[in-house]
C-alpha cells in the first residue's frame, strides 16, 4: 500500500484528563475551541488586540516564578500530559463548513492548526504547576517532525478525535506524539500520526526556560523515549550535514552529475563542441524552476497566537494550501497529502508582517510528489526578507506525474 499504517499507542481512557465533565457521569471531551479557550487562561491571553501590549507587559511578572535548575521541578509521567479532545464534524454540524473543502473532504489545513494548538497544551499540561493558574512558560512550536497519514479520505460528517502525549523531554524542549481517530460504525478508526517538538521559553519568548523531566514507566513508555532521543540525534545530524556547511558526499556527487549529463544537448557537432550551457529537457519531464508557485498573506490580528505572533498552525496551513495547489497545477490531478515533514520554524512572524510564500517541486517519482514551501517576511521599512519557515509536503496523484528535472546545481 502506497499509505503507511498508522501505529496508535493505546492508553485505558480512565488515564485521559479530561478539561470538563459532564453530569450525566460519563465525562465530555472537551472540542478545539475549549483547547484554545483554555490555552489563553494559562497565558493570560488578552482577546482584545488594543490590551494586548498590556496583557504582555503582565507576563513580565511570572519570572520569579521561573525554575532555576531543571532539577528543581517534579518529574512527570507520560500519562500526566494525556489529553482526548474532539471535533464534533458529525454531531454538531454547524462547525462543518469551517473544515470542508470543494471535494466534499475535511481541509487537511484546518487539521494541521488543531493539531498545532493541541500540542502546546499537551505541553501545558506536562509543566503545570497545581498552585498556580497560570504559567510562567511561553510554549512554541519549534518544528514538525512528521506527520504520516493512512487515510486518504477525511470524512466532513464524522466525528473526530485527537489523542497526544508528550513522550520525550529534553531540559528546555518536549516531543509531543498525537494520533487522530474518525469515528466510524460506532468505531474510531486511526487517520494519522504526527511528531511535534515545542520549545519552552521566559514568559516574554526570549530566553530558553527548564521543563519538568519525563520518566518512562513501562517497557513500552522506554522504546518510546528512546525513540524521543534518536529522533533528536537525527535532527543534529541532519542540520550539521547541511549542503551550506558540508561537500556533497561521492554517491550525490554522482547523482547530480548524471542529471546533468542526461539535460546535455549532444545534437552539436562532436562531443567537443558540447557546451555545458547547453541543456536540453528529457521527454516527459518539466524543469524545477517551471513547477513554481507563490503566494501573499497580510498577516492580521485575527491570525495571532496567545503570544500575540502569528499563529504557528496558520502558517502551516497556509503553506500546506499552496503546496497543495502546487502539486495540482502539476500533476493535472487531484493530489492526496501522504506526509508531512520537517517544518522547521526559525523565527516568529510578527503581526502585520507581509508573509511570501513560495512553494516548488523539488522530486518526483511516479505518483508521488515532494513539494518544498518556503515562507518569509518582507519588512517593507528595511526592504530585507528574512526566513521563518521551510515545509516538505509529499503528496500522491491519481495520475502518474512528469519527472521534475533540476536546471541549476541550486
Amino acid at each position: 500500500s502506497a499509505y503507511r499504517l498508522c501505529t496508535m499507542r493505546k492508553l485505558p481512557s480512565v488515564l485521559a484528563r479530561k478539561l470538563t465533565s459532564g453530569t450525566s457521569g460519563s465525562p465530555v471531551l472537551p472540542d478545539m475551541s475549549e483547547v484554545r479557550s483554555r490555552l489563553r487562561d494559562i497565558v493570560g491571553a488578552s482577546t482584545n488586540w488594543r490590551d494586548h501590549v498590556q496583557a504582555m507587559q503582565e507576563r513580565k511578572a511570572l519570572h520569579t516564578l521561573l525554575a532555576k535548575r531543571q532539577e528543581d521541578l517534579p518529574p512527570r509521567r507520560m500519562k500526566d500530559s494525556y489529553l482526548e479532545v474532539i471535533l464534533p464534524l458529525g454531531s454538531q454540524p454547524e462547525i462543518r463548513e469551517k473544515y470542508l473543502n470543494v471535494h466534499n473532504s475535511v481541509r487537511f489545513g484546518r487539521i494541521l492548526e488543531d493539531l498545532d494548538s493541541l500540542g502546546v497544551l499537551i505541553c501545558y499540561t506536562h509543566t503545570k504547576q497545581e498552585t498556580q493558574p497560570r504559567s510562567p512558560l511561553s510554549i512554541v512550536t519549534a518544528l514538525v517532525d512528521k506527520i504520516n497519514l493512512c487515510k486518504k479520505i477525511i470524512y466532513p460528517d464524522c466525528d473526530i478525535k485527537f489523542t497526544g502525549n508528550v513522550s520525550w523531554v529534553g531540559r528546555t524542549s518536549m516531543e509531543v506524539k498525537m494520533h487522530m481517530l474518525q469515528l466510524h460504525g460506532g468505531d474510531y478508526s486511526p487517520v494519522l500520526d504526527a511528531t511535534f517538538v515545542m520549545v519552552a521559553r521566559d514568559p516574554e519568548n526570549k530566553r530558553p526556560a527548564f521543563v519538568n523531566p519525563l520518566i518512562p514507566e513501562t517497557p513500552e513508555e522506554e522504546e518510546i523515549f528512546k525513540q524521543g532521543e534518536l529522533n533528536k540525534l537525527k535532527r543534529i545530524d541532519f542540520s550539521t550535514a547541511s549542503l551550506l556547511k558540508m561537500a556533497p558526499t561521492a554517491e550525490e556527487r554522482n547523482i547530480v552529475h548524471d542529471i546533468f549529463l542526461n539535460t546535455l544537448d549532444t545534437r552539436q557537432e562532436g562531443e567537443r563542441t558540447v557546451s555545458f550551457r547547453s541543456r536540453k529537457l528529457p521527454p516527459n519531464s518539466v524543469w524545477m524552476e517551471d513547477a513554481k508557485l507563490k503566494g501573499l498573506q497580510i498577516c492580521h490580528p485575527q491570525e495571532r497566537n496567545i503570544f500575540n505572533r502569528i499563529f504557528g498552525g496558520f502558517l502551516m496551513r497556509k503553506a500546506f494550501e499552496l503546496g497543495w495547489a502546487t502539486a495540482c497545477s502539476y500533476g493535472s490531478s487531484r493530489p492526496f497529502i501522504v506526509s508531512v515533514d520537517d517544518i522547521m520554524f526559525q523565527r516568529p512572524v510578527e503581526v502585520g508582517s507581509l508573509l511570501l510564500l513560495s512553494a516548488q517541486v523539488c522530486y518526483t517519482e511516479k505518483n508521488y510528489i515532494q513539494v518544498r514551501v518556503h515562507s518569509e517576511v518582507y519588512d517593507a521599512d528595511t526592504r530585507e526578507h528574512q526566513t521563518t519557515n521551510i515545509f516538505h509536503f509529499t503528496f500522491i496523484s491519481e495520475n502518474e506525474v512528469p519527472r521534475v528535472i533540476p536546471k541549476t546545481y541550486g
